[in-house]
């Protein structure tokens, strides 16, 4: 004898199982822990990039500090080499044509009085609106 075996097919995809409460509580809880751990690990993360790049940061401004020192150095080296009174001579006798003066060509420039002095003070001292 021949049997027969039909097969039926049905559908089960508007079915819903819930969940029992207990599960759902256990469910969320990993959630929350799960949310958590990653909140301090992404806090840990960012803290530690910020961190790195303070670092650069600071390097980067004891470079700069190292090369203004330096410029400041050769600045003031600049300075003092321009204010010889070597150079200065140089400079005034050969292309100025300046030369040393001789007894009696030099005349003490006459100052201004002391009335004049004290109105001048006086002007000074007047506060202006």
């Amino acid at each position: 004898m021949t049997e027969y075996h039909t097969l039926k097919h049905i559908d089960n995809s508007r079915l819903v199982r819930f969940a029992p409460p207990a599960e759902l509580k256990e469910f969320w809880r990993k959630v929350g822990i799960s949310a958590a751990m990653a909140a301090c690990l992404l806090f840990y993360a960012w803290q530690h990039f910020e961190c790195i790049q303070v670092r650069y940061r600071i390097e980067q401004l004891d470079a700069q500090r190292a090369r203004s020192a330096e410029l400041n150095e050769q600045l003031h080296l600049e300075i003092a080499t321009l204010r010889s009174p070597m150079r200065v001579d140089a400079i005034a006798r050969n292309q100025l044509g300046l030369t040393v003066p001789v007894p009696g060509q030099v005349a003490p420039a006459q100052g201004p009085s002391s009335a004049m002095l004290a109105d001048a003070r006086m002007l000074e001292q007047v506060p202006r609106p």
